[in-house]
């Protein structure tokens, strides 16, 4: 399996991301070195963008590129389509419950067999969940000890309003597909719609 080695603080300087978006809270005040062209050309910009979102969701480009197709057989806006697909990530969903603070630690724990969805295991990151979907840590998990100390922690992230935690008993629910403004990073998505059209 492909796997992305990308060092994270560097790649979210390259592409114009904050950290935060990627779940890490260290910033990085170091010149990324060398001039940059002072203007982009329309393919670079459009590149950029698509990069963006591929490494904050941390998917490589076939796999992007199947997203894409199936949000282009969908009935409205592609790229927002595009993005719903990959928020419905079931690594990216356990990641905004709160349950990983990276969406890299969320892809680990899921290929770990970590958690069920309607009480049955899920080790399949790309798993897209529906409105309605309980999502849980498994029994076996509930007892470890990354799982207790995130039931002692403070600082819990707050899901979005598409879903509904309880910090308790581990579990988090699909209340509806998340919109356009559930997305926390800024993205240009018609400039991958207008990349993948040429």
């Amino acid at each position: 399996m492909a796997k992305n080695t990308q060092p994270v603080l560097k790649r979210c300087r390259t592409l114009g991301i904050s950290p935060a978006a990627m779940g890490y809270s260290k910033t990085s005040n170091k010149n990324p070195g060398g001039q940059r062209r002072a203007k982009k050309s329309e393919y670079a910009t459009q590149l950029t963008e698509k990069q963006k979102v591929k490494f904050v969701y941390g998917i490589l480009e076939k796999q992007f590129r199947n997203y894409y197709e199936k949000a282009s057989r969908m009935e409205s806006n592609t790229g927002v389509e595009l993005l719903v697909l990959l928020e419905r990530r079931l690594d990216n969903t356990i990641y905004r419950l709160g349950f990983a603070s990276t969406r890299r630690e969320a892809r680990q724990l899921v290929n770990h067999a970590h958690f069920t969805v309607n009480g049955k295991s899920v080790d399949i990151p790309s798993y897209l969940v529906k409105p309605g979907d309980v999502i849980a840590v498994r029994e076996k998990s509930v007892t470890s000890t990354r799982f207790k100390k995130l039931k002692e922690e403070d600082a819990f992230r707050p899901a979005p309003k598409w879903l509904d935690k309880n910090k308790e008993t581990l579990t988090g629910k699909v209340l509806s597909m998340p919109a356009r403004d559930d997305i926390d990073f800024e993205i240009a998505e018609h400039l991958i719609v207008e990349l993948y059209s040429k």
